[in-house]
């Protein structure tokens, strides 16, 4: 069975934004890694909207530092399914309805990790029991008014620590299991 992980950036608070911290090179390279044990990244509309086409088109241009060309790399050919009622086109399977059901149908085929990048389907899937580790990259800035990640959960899911790695930079990197 695959398993199913949601990585983000996070400040201290809890809080997250694509705005609020720019990964240096050494936090590029950790997300490439990601990316290389992945076999299909699930994209909300919004989160899809961000990551395409900026860094396929970065893929081929290689117009960029070392470390964003490297993440582009690893990420473009990765199989990508956007979950959205409302987008028309995309460069992706758009899956309309059910995101439950396609992520646990995509639990039951053989594969690498599922890649589910939707900030705003994760309460969702944790309240499923359907996310199996969460790669939490605490930034060290306290944000204070911004959106949360968890602020919608119904469901208590319990997680071990797994491992942490620390950046030069203070980034800190938590990485969960689901128990």
């Amino acid at each position: 069975m695959r398993k199913v992980l949601f990585a983000m950036n996070t400040s201290i608070d809890g809080c997250y934004d694509h705005t609020f911290a720019a990964p240096d090179a050494e936090l590029m390279y950790y997300f490439t890694d990601l990316m290389k044990e992945t076999g299909v990244i699930v994209y909300g509309r919004k989160t899809y909207e961000l990551m395409v086409p900026f860094w396929p088109d970065l893929a081929k241009s290689k117009d960029g530092s070392p470390e964003d060309v490297a993440f582009a790399e690893a990420m473009t050919p990765i199989p990508k399914i956007v979950l959205s009622r409302t987008l028309a086109t995309a460069d992706a399977r758009i899956v309309r309805e059910d995101p439950e059901g396609l992520i646990r149908e995509l639990k039951q085929q053989p594969g690498q990790t599922i890649a589910l990048s939707s900030t705003t389907l994760l309460p969702q899937m944790l309240n499923a029991g359907l996310i199996d580790e969460l790669r939490l990259v605490v930034h060290p800035v306290l944000i204070g008014d911004g959106q949360h990640l968890f602020n919608q959960l119904e469901v208590k899911t319990n997680f071990d620590l797994a491992g942490t790695r620390q950046f030069k930079s203070g980034v800190i990197a938590l990485h969960y299991q689901k128990k």
